[in-house]
């Protein structure tokens, strides 16, 4: 690295002439990643359920041991129309890096074919006796190549390489949010279907108790108020059939355009219901120093950073003198029957030198914005990692503590089902009014709504946990970002290259995701 003080240029050209003389040089900061504040453990590490010595799993979805959800994961992961932008979002950072290494080479190749037909008077002023024509034959190729003296060009490669990991990464992130989305949708549905199951159980059991007081009722037993009441209560149950129906059936249509096709033709893809997928007894969560190396938008961010540091070296390059080979070869003549002669060759060739130094003010402020840009990203980059931890810890909370909910729960609704019991008998012997059975009724309702909540939202929190962990991102292991079909059709409209090779994007996940070395160690133009 070559140090450059703005200020200080004009005190120093002799220092900059030999700088330019020796060559290979790169202005400009070189990256180093910015330390984040990260704890040192989970604040639920010491929970039994917590496991913090493993690391965290990569297909997670697989702990709730339900085939359907493994078959969606895998259906999405091949189909997601969103996943397919950000692979073709990869493709497109990598053609744009390959714009960058050709600043490398000889930046102006041209050639050019001129005829030109002269016609001049043969004396001036404004009398003019005859006029004078001639023919004039060019052609050849010109050049010019400037010379990456201070790292300009290799620093603007630095930055499309962050780019690149950083799409990469987004791409990453878009997988594990779609894998979330998957498990969560298909949870909510589950939930609903066992909602759904619970309302119309209540109902039978309310049904049954209006069966009661009308007969009581014909029978003298009682007044109308108890046929009243229980049929209120009844018709209310019922009402909430229609409701969990609506929900079952939104969340299907959501599921379907997550796994890319309409909602029609998801059909009988769920099968029959085996009720609420449970929550693992533990979670592999890792330590949170994990989350820079394994979060995908954490790995963008700081990939973004490596990508900007490269652009402060760019804008200092503007600062100091430029050096150009210009060269051109070809042919003059004026007869075409002489085009082809000896004669007609001609060749130039030499060095350009550029120095703007009446446009400090404009390039040294280009400087300090690319910087102040830079600082902006690194509170970016720190920012994520806090949210991040935050997530982490919201979800852990979520599932520890959820989970002492759906113990005492579970323990309510028990009770809420032998009060129901109890409640009808006395009211068959007379020893309790109507009230009674309404009150038990409708708390046995509301428990076993609840718990039915609860444990999905358990569930919901371990599915929450890994995304916020960064986990799922592994399923490209040993596939490209870019499905076949896609790379086929791109490849009937447009000459690709080698660009389309699987083998020209990572396929290793065992680091952290980032390794590109097919393209990122090339300096060689891709035709």
């Amino acid at each position: 690295m070559v140090p450059v003080d703005v200020r200080k240029l004009h005190r120093w050209p002799l220092l900059i002439l030999a700088l330019a003389a020796s060559g290979g040089c790169m202005v400009g900061p070189d990256y180093r990643p910015p330390s984040a504040p990260v704890a040192s453990e989970w604040i639920a590490s010491g929970n039994p359920s917590v496991q913090s010595a493993l690391p965290v799993t990569r297909d997670w979805w697989r702990a709730f041991a339900d085939p359907t959800l493994d078959l969606l994961v895998d259906m999405a992961y091949g189909q997601n129309l969103s996943l397919q932008a950000a692979g073709l979002r990869v493709l497109q950072s990598q053609a744009t890096r390959g714009i960058a290494v050709g600043g490398l080479f000889p930046q102006t190749q041209s050639l050019r074919a001129v005829y030109e037909h002269d016609v001049t008077s043969q004396k001036t002023g404004s009398s003019v006796l005859g006029l004078t024509t001639f023919d004039g034959f060019r052609a050849g190729l010109d050049v010019a190549w400037e010379v990456d003296l201070w790292g300009r060009f290799r620093r603007g490669i630095e930055a499309a390489d962050g780019e690149l990991l950083a799409s990469l990464a987004d791409y990453d992130d878009v997988l594990t949010s779609l894998v979330g989305q998957v498990a969560s949708t298909y949870l909510q549905i589950r939930v609903a279907e066992a909602r759904l199951a619970l309302a119309e159980g209540n109902v039978r059991v309310q049904r049954d108790s209006l069966r009661i007081t009308q007969i009581r009722f014909e029978a003298g037993g009682t007044s109308e108020l108890d046929v009243q009441q229980a049929l209120s209560q009844l018709t209310d149950t019922e009402a909430l059939i229609p409701a969990r129906q609506i929900e079952i059936a939104q969340a299907r249509n959501a599921l379907a355009v997550l796994l890319g096709m309409p909602p029609a033709e998801l059909g009988d893809l769920l099968g029959v219901s085996a009720g609420i997928p449970q929550a693992p007894p533990t979670v592999a969560v890792g330590i949170p120093a994990d989350l820079i190396r394994r979060r995908p938008d954490v790995r963008a961010a700081e990939r973004r950073l490596a990508a900007q540091s490269a652009r402060i070296g760019v804008a200092l390059s503007d600062l100091l003198p430029r050096l150009q080979l210009v060269g051109s070869v070809g042919l003059n003549a004026d007869d075409a029957a002489k085009f082809f002669e000896g004669r007609a060759f001609e060749a130039v060739a030499g060095p350009q030198f550029a120095w703007p130094i009446l446009n400090y003010g404009r390039l040294i402020n280009q400087v300090r914005v690319q910087d102040a840009t830079f600082q902006a990203q690194v509170a970016t980059f720190t920012n994520t990692v806090l949210t991040a931890q935050q997530e982490v810890e919201n979800a852990l909370v979520g599932y520890t503590r959820g989970a002492d909910q759906v113990g005492h729960l579970d323990k309510a609704v028990a009770a809420a089902n032998r009060a129901v019991d109890l409640s009808l008998i006395q009211y068959r012997e007379g020893a309790a009014d109507f009230t009674r059975v309404l009150t038990a009724q409708q708390a046995k309702l509301d428990e076993d709504d609840a718990l039915a909540i609860s444990r999905g939202n358990v569930s919901l929190s371990v599915i929450d946990l890994y995304r916020a962990l960064g986990g799922g991102w592994e399923l490209r292991s040993g596939r490209d970002v870019v499905p076949e079909g896609v790379k086929t059709e791109m490849a009937d409209r447009t000459w690709w290259g080698d660009l389309l090779d699987a083998d020209q994007r990572a396929q290793n996940v065992d680091g952290d995701g980032t390794d590109l070395p097919a393209v990122t160690d090339s300096w060689w133009p891709q035709w």
